[in-house]
């Protein structure tokens, strides 16, 4: 145990030797497979168990993947060595991480709704520093309707995405896409069933 509960939550759930999301990419994130450049430095933010991050480095990308969990990490250096693909994993938490700026071609936030009202904008401060001028933002997450669907995500409003939010957080950049909808997912134990999502990508201007 240590003094961050929220930690020893997620080490908690990562303690299992299987991977709680599944070891395949998020299906958001290989449809924007076209939009990614062929070379260049990605960022995968709290990226978990590695599955996004390993991806984008079998697309040819450098990566760093961030999170703060070690047991999570140890699990996606597993995974990128299964896939033979080199990845750096920074043990990091995705709110005090000193993100460099204008660092990433690309930076990708795929499900990491855990941050609460207070926290999340130096998240999202810290992704826009690092993505550099024409890069690609990439943002997956669950909806409000989520909420009555119950197949992963969390349990309170305040964390979830709406358009509005996305469109006041990010409407200043360029290329702007904002897809709703209702999809099912398989994506391990913990994104399991019909879920309520909503996806962006845009570029940095």
């Amino acid at each position: 145990m240590t003094q961050n509960p929220d930690l020893d939550h997620w080490e908690a759930r990562f303690a299992s030797p299987d991977y709680r999301f599944g070891k395949e990419p998020n299906e958001f994130l290989v449809r924007c497979k076209p939009l990614l450049p062929r070379t260049g430095k990605a960022l995968a933010v709290a990226d978990g168990e590695g599955r996004n991050g390993v991806w984008l480095a079998m697309q040819g990308l450098d990566v760093t993947s961030t999170d703060f969990s070690p047991s999570a990490q140890a699990k996606g250096r597993k995974l990128a060595a299964e896939n033979n693909v080199t990845v750096n994993f920074v043990e990091a938490d995705a709110h005090e991480w000193p993100y460099p700026e204008e660092a990433f071609d690309v930076v990708a936030e795929i499900f990491t709704q855990f941050s609460t009202l207070g926290k999340r904008p130096k998240k999202w401060a810290g992704m826009r520093r690092a993505l550099k001028r024409g890069g690609l933002l990439i943002v997956r997450g669950y909806t409000p309707k989520q909420l009555a669907y119950a197949t992963g995500g969390p349990k309170n409003i305040e964390q979830l995405y709406t358009r509005d939010l996305l469109e006041r957080t990010f409407g200043d950049y360029n290329d702007v896409s904002i897809v709703e909808e209702e999809r099912e997912l398989q994506e391990g134990p913990g994104h399991s069933g019909m879920s309520a999502v909503i996806g962006l990508t845009a570029r940095k201007p």
